[in-house]
């Protein structure tokens, strides 16, 4: 027999995922949802606020989520300490609200969900069973509203974790100099 190469548990991950996609039930919601082809994100370009703007942010999320810099900014703090899945999911959450075409909205749909909910997701997000349940009955006839429920979770999650490490940040002190 052949020496096979060592397992790390990244690769295990993806064997995981790639054996978990293969054996899924052929009845599930997902497998009537066509893939969705990867895009390149586009990098914002964004004004620099001024510190009373950024100032605003320590004490609302969504003025920080809603202002591109301010979006930009969170997202390279929480790149920096490896938690970036929360505010992707979001993002990728707000922009499949804004899509019109049934065709794109399950194509959407579907990344999301394998991107960011189910079990061993690449960047699957922390949300309790109920909601990922909930989410994924949602995806059975997908519908603009399909994710607000995990959406609000995470949002919660940034709000109360993530907003205040931000705000004590090198990233965020120097936005309000």
């Amino acid at each position: 027999m052949p020496d096979l190469p060592p397992l790390t548990p990244r690769r295990a991950k993806e064997i995981k995922t790639k054996l978990g996609t293969l054996l899924q039930k052929p009845d599930s919601a997902i497998d009537f949802i066509i893939p969705y082809p990867e895009k390149p994100e586009k990098p914002a370009k964004a004004q620099k606020p001024s510190p009373e703007e950024a100032l605003q942010w320590r004490d609302s999320l969504e003025k920080l989520l809603q202002n591109p810099y301010g979006l930009a900014s969170f997202r390279s703090f929480l790149r920096s300490e490896f938690s970036e899945e929360n505010a992707e999911f979001w993002v990728a959450c707000e922009d499949y609200k804004r899509t019109k075409s049934p065709v794109k909205m399950a194509e959407k749909a579907k990344r999301i969900y394998e991107e960011f909910i189910q079990t061993e997701a690449p960047k699957e997000v922390n949300i309790d069973h109920f909601t990922k349940a909930m989410t994924m009955k949602n995806l059975v006839e997908p519908s603009p509203s399909s994710f607000d429920m995990a959406q609000k979770r995470i949002f919660a999650l940034m709000e109360k974790d993530s907003l205040p490490r931000f705000v004590r940040s090198e990233f965020y002190q120097e936005l309000i100099k």
